[in-house]
């Protein structure tokens, strides 16, 4: 919900054999107006919106790319990859007593291929559905293909809007790697900050209010007692679970003044720290000893976010995903460069063990431009 991330990317080779080159990035914050429309399309619906904003979002993020491609001096691009602005995600609902997941990211590709005259490979997410997965989380095989190492075992950590682990066992192929959401990321921990300053700030700068505030701890024992937590992998979810909704019945059932808003910061970026270290204590480290965690995403720069996160994993270096070369500010955006190279290629990104599909499968749906 912070606005949009491009990548130009050069890519030469296939599966580990390929070279990537970042060759500009490009962030298009949107506007407050733009944010506030985003968050009554999640929360309010219609049809009329919903087609609205997907258009709108389109003509949006074919701006973003046509700057991001003028800042690598070049006139245009062979292919883009477009993951879209997720508006919903609901990898366990039902209807008539049917499982029917479901997924929706808006940002309409045939505007982007239209106006940057080249294909888009984008809808990723509802192909892994359809074959049984999660939806999420998508990146895991680029992990595989940037991060991985012959000789340790490592992690990748993406601190989102919901934080999602990679582990990528040494000298491992793709379809060993597994990979899920543990919970919330800063999606919460952004819209406390929103509410307790009535939209002047957007998220809590370098952690500063968490550490100036305490956490609460009957609220805390509440949040961590969510079943999502207690749910093996693979998992997945969103704001759906962990948004707006669960914020506003936070605030009305503890009867929150916007004077215990660092307070309330600092519960919810514990409940962050402690979610992501337990889902590594429970589900990887009794098998995969880990080697060093490396951080990407928004998160990485909230500063008493990545301390709690160290204390509680005192025996696992932390390191930004910057140590290898990666922007952790754009990691995603590189990310769906090379899954729409992989769906070109025809190889397959989503597995068994990252999303939960019954076999290994190519995501995305190629627009012409």
């Amino acid at each position: 919900m912070d606005g949009i991330d491009a990548a130009v990317v050069a890519i030469e080779g296939f599966g580990r054999e390929r070279r990537v080159q970042t060759l500009s990035t490009h962030f298009e914050p949107y506007t407050d107006a733009e944010r506030e429309g985003l968050l009554g399309l999640i929360r309010e619906g219609g049809l009329e919106a919903l087609t609205v904003w997907d258009a709108y979002l389109g003509e949006r993020f074919a701006e973003a790319g046509q700057r991001a491609i003028a800042k690598a001096g070049l006139m245009s691009v062979d292919l883009i990859g477009s993951h879209g602005q997720t508006v919903w995600h609901a990898p366990y609902a039902q209807l008539f007593g049917r499982a029917v997941r479901n997924t929706l990211q808006i940002a309409q590709p045939d505007v982007i291929a239209a106006r940057l005259g080249a294909p888009v490979v984008a809808d990723f997410r509802p192909r892994d559905m359809a074959h049984g997965g999660q939806g999420a989380p998508l990146v895991p095989f680029v992990d595989w293909l940037l991060l991985s190492d012959t000789h340790e075992s490592r992690a990748a950590l993406n601190l989102g809007g919901m934080a999602n682990l990679t582990v990528l066992p040494a000298g491992s192929p793709p379809d060993a790697i597994r990979a899920f959401d543990t919970g919330p990321g800063n999606a919460l921990i952004d819209l406390a900050v929103r509410w307790g300053t009535e939209g002047q700030e957007r998220y809590d700068r370098d952690g500063a209010r968490a550490a100036r505030g305490q956490p609460m701890s009957e609220l805390l024992k509440r949040l961590l007692a969510h079943p999502f937590f207690e749910q093996p992998p693979p998992k997945s979810t969103g704001r759906e679970v962990f948004g707006e909704a669960l914020l506003e019945e936070i605030v009305a059932q503890y009867a929150l003044h916007k004077g215990q808003m660092d307070d309330l910061v600092a519960t919810l970026t514990e409940l962050t720290a402690r979610t992501i270290a337990d889902a590594l204590q429970r589900w990887v480290l009794v098998d995969t000893p880990l080697s060093r965690l490396i951080v990407s995403g928004g998160g990485v720069h909230n500063r008493t976010l990545m301390a709690r996160l160290q204390a509680l994993l005192p025996n696992i270096p932390i390191e930004s995903t910057a140590a290898y070369g990666i922007d952790p500010d754009f990691k995603e955006a590189i990310a769906f460069a090379l899954l729409a190279d992989c769906f070109l290629q025809g190889e397959p990104v989503a597995y068994p063990g990252t999303t939960g599909v019954s076999q290994p499968v190519r995501l995305g749906k190629l627009c012409w431009g």
